[in-house]
């Protein structure tokens, strides 16, 4: 054994050197490989030597730049000291100067102070340039250490002990960069070297990094089995007895894994800084604002393990949306308890685990909807249009959206649970939210949409073929505030109800952008298809009878009923805040600025302010269209019932003695009367109102022009009997309103000129419009006013 060498005394030997050889040889076979080992330490002496040969040969390099950089400048300042001594030489003894010499004296020393300020940017330039050198070096120097397989294996501590060297030194690196460039913004070229070379250190630094974390992570148990929790007996009372490894870790992994977590931590930061840096002056927001690292660690493993089980429930997706809410539910607290403290002491600000924890478990559920689940349904349902049959596929996609919406809102419960009132914007919504599947996918949106719009209208087809929910009429007001007795029939609530289901749907899409889209692909439509039944009903009715039927005016009216309630509920939703951000969104108004709307119209922008507004503006017009129509028919039936006592131009010449009204009168009033009776009882009060004061103007202008300016003559006796004519038909109209007259202003104006003596008719005559006005006739012109006194025949 001609190799074997006797050990030194043991005195000889440092305490570090033997506690080592304790370590390796404290067993016959470790004692039988040692030649292996001493092979493997002097390979490893070599590798040292040679990396201090090259640190060596790096100083001296740093060294020789310094000292040629200080020659330079003590040349420069050398030079300096000459021109200074030079300029001494030209000044007079006695002090004076010329005037030429003091002007070139200035111009010297201007430029003196220029050369000066340059030597001093030089020797700031040399300085920091040298000190990057030496940092980023460092950085270069503690990566290539642990890339070392042997180093890596043996002392995985010595590791990540140059891995928080390397991080504390890229900070200050980062922190002289960020300095230059607020101060030097014109040393850009510096910048982008220095940079250059930290992210080629960075791109080996951080797989690293994650590497050794993914490795402590594994050795600590994570991911924990999911057989616990994927049980179907689990319950509430069992998901406490999971065990959670990140709790259950001893002392010395839980002190080993807050460091790590503490270094993977800092490196993000680290990297969150350089990228404010580098995006200075550009939209920031969406490029520095990243997922926790670890985090993400921690929710990689979970979801792989747990798409295992996914890919056997792709007809069954209640039980991936249970799965992974159990998950997220049992290891939630664990995020607030553990790891928050963690992070705030990176102080990394901004991020809350809690939010992280879900949002990342969120945003691998999407992940997996979107690349198995949704191209499963999709290709269902072009299976089943080629046959013409679409109703299981559609079902099925709409129960998928059943359970999405159901998970965000218990998942949206979780975020809140922290007792921090969050006022959930777009961007924290789509991170926590199963539908942002639908941000990337818009076509999948316009899908759901149409099926969700096909199932609506099927449902409201037998509610609208049942003439009863026609003549019955909705007992008080379920979906609305508003007090008013619409009379309004049972379809206009079942529509509404349908709507309300589609828009409650809407509201939980994570952005005002899709909320704004599915509504006006799916909700839209649904009070358009309200319009078009009850447009046709009264098309129906209208054609039948011209609306001389008092059925055919009932019809019109219960579809008016049905028109301004469900115009009334638009009207209070459209106060909500939820339909207001839809018209502020400027996605959406671009949007709806570019199309006209479905009447063909392009409607100016003002009416735009709402989403409902087009919607709104049309049952508006409907409304008055059919109001007028109601009062045109009963116009009509009125003039033809009353021609014969309009005709009659004799009649104001003798009284009619024993009646109070005219006979040929009373069956005008006893039609008008009947009808409005008619209409009174089957329309709401608001447009009850427009069909009276509409009616009331046009029998006004018919007693005007067709009796009073028609160059008839009224006598005393002729002028009472058509005082009294009008006091009756004031009379029907008195029960609408306390002064029934004010509605029939040219009748009333015409009948107090016609009472006027003939000593006041005299001065009608002379006096004009200014006469008129002071007699309280404002309605009346002055040649209607001479045509009526000329119609005056007083007798003795």
């Amino acid at each position: 054994m001609e190799w074997l060498q006797t050990l030194p005394p043991s005195s000889h030997i440092s305490p570090s050197a033997l506690s080592f050889l304790d370590h390796r040889l404290h067993t016959q076979l470790a004692v039988a490989e040692a030649p292996t080992f001493a092979a493997e330490l002097q390979t490893q002496c070599s590798e040292l030597d040679r990396s201090l040969d090259e640190l060596t040969r790096r100083l001296g390099a740093g060294l020789s730049a310094y000292a040629s950089f200080s020659g330079e400048i003590h040349g420069l300042f050398g030079a300096v000291t000459d021109r200074l001594v030079a300029l001494s030489s030209t000044v007079v003894p006695d002090g004076g100067r010329g005037e030429g010499d003091g002007k070139g004296f200035r111009e010297e020393l201007a430029t003196l102070a220029k050369e000066v300020a340059r030597l001093e940017t030089v020797r700031v330039y040399a300085e920091k340039a040298l000190k990057l050198d030496t940092l980023v070096g460092d950085i270069e120097d503690a990566v290539s250490f642990t890339m070392s397989k042997n180093i890596r294996k043996h002392s995985s501590q010595n590791s990540q002990e140059m891995h928080m060297l390397a991080i504390k030194t890229l900070k200050t690196t980062e922190d002289i960069l960020t300095s230059i460039t607020k101060a030097h913004p014109q040393w850009k070229h510096l910048v982008s070297a220095v940079d250059h070379r930290v992210d080629r250190a960075l791109a080996i630094l951080r797989p690293q990094a994650i590497a050794e974390h993914r490795a402590l992570l594994t050795s600590l148990g994570w991911p924990p089995p999911l057989s616990a929790l994927t049980s179907s007996n689990s319950d509430a009372s069992t998901a406490n007895q999971v065990v959670n490894p990140l709790l259950s870790m001893h002392v010395d992994l839980k002190v080993q894994y807050s460091e790590n977590f503490l270094a993977l931590c800092n490196l993000q930061e680290l990297q969150r800084q350089r990228k404010a840096r580098q995006l200075e002056g550009h939209d920031r927001e969406v490029a520095l604002r990243q997922p926790l690292w670890v985090i993400e660690e921690l929710v990689n493993p979970l979801s792989l393990a747990s798409q295992r089980h996914f890919s056997k429930w792709v007809d069954k997706p209640e039980f991936i949306f249970t799965l992974v809410y159990k998950i997220t539910r049992d290891y939630v607290d664990s995020m607030d308890e553990l790891l928050q403290p963690l992070v705030d002491e990176a102080k990394l600000l901004g991020y809350s685990c809690r939010e992280e924890w879900i949002s990342a478990m969120v945003t691998s559920l999407t992940t997996y909807l979107a690349k198995e689940i949704f191209p499963s349904y999709i290709s269902q349902l072009d299976g089943e249009s080629v046959t013409g049959i679409q109703s299981s596929a559609r079902i099925s996609w709409l129960h998928l959206i059943d359970l999405m919406i159901a998970f965000d809102k218990r998942i949206k419960s979780l975020v809140e649970h922290s007792g921090i009132l969050l006022s959930f914007d777009d961007d924290i919504m789509q991170k926590i939210s199963s539908l942002s599947v639908f941000c990337d996918r818009p076509d999948w949106l316009d899908l759901w949409a149409e099926i969700e719009l096909g199932d609506v209208l099927d449902k409201l087809k037998p509610d609208i073929q049942d003439e009863n929910n026609w003549r019955k009429k909705v007992e008080g007001v379920v979906l609305s505030s508003y007090t008013d007795d619409h009379k309004s029939p049972l379809v206009s609530n079942a529509f509404l109800r349908h709507l309300a289901s589609v828009i409650d749907r809407c509201r939980s899409l994570p952005s005002v952008s899709l909320r704004s889209k599915f509504l006006r692909l799916a909700g839209i439509p649904i009070i358009r298809n309200f319009f078009d039944s009850i447009l046709i009903r009264c098309q129906e009715a209208e054609g039948l009878t011209a609306l001389t039927d008092d059925d055919a005016v009932i019809k019109v009216t219960i579809s008016v009923n049905a028109a301004h309630y469900f115009e009334s509920v638009l009207k209070e939703w459209s106060e909500d805040v939820f339909f207001l951000e839809m018209g502020m969104d400027e996605d959406d108004k671009t949007e709806l600025e570019s199309n006209s709307n479905s009447y063909g119209e392009v409607l100016p922008e003002s009416s735009r302010r709402v989403i409902f507004d087009d919607e709104i503006k049309k049952l508006e017009e409907f409304r008055t269209e059919w109001v007028e129509k109601i009062s045109l028919v009963i116009l009509r039936g009125f003039d033809s019932h009353s021609r014969d006592y309009v005709k009659n131009k004799r009649q104001w010449q003798k009284g009619e003695e024993g009646w109070a009204v005219s006979k040929t009168l009373i069956q005008a009033l006893d039609y008008l009367q009947s009808k409005m009776s008619v209409v009174e009882v089957s329309l709401n009060g608001r447009d009850f109102i427009g069909v009276w004061r509409s009616l009331a103007a046009g029998i006004d202008q018919l007693i005007f022009n067709g009796i009073l300016i028609s160059n008839v003559k009224f006598h005393n006796s002729g002028v009472e009997r058509f005082g009294s004519d009008l006091d009756v038909l004031f009379g029907v109209f008195g029960a609408w309103c306390l002064r029934p007259e004010g509605f029939f202003p040219k009748s009333s104006e015409g009948l107090k000129l016609l009472k006027m003596d003939e000593n006041r008719l005299q001065e009608c005559m002379g006096g004009g419009k200014r006469w008129l006005k002071e007699n309280g006739l404002r309605r009346l012109s002055v040649t209607e006013a001479e045509k009526i006194l000329k119609s005056r025949v007083f007798t003795s």
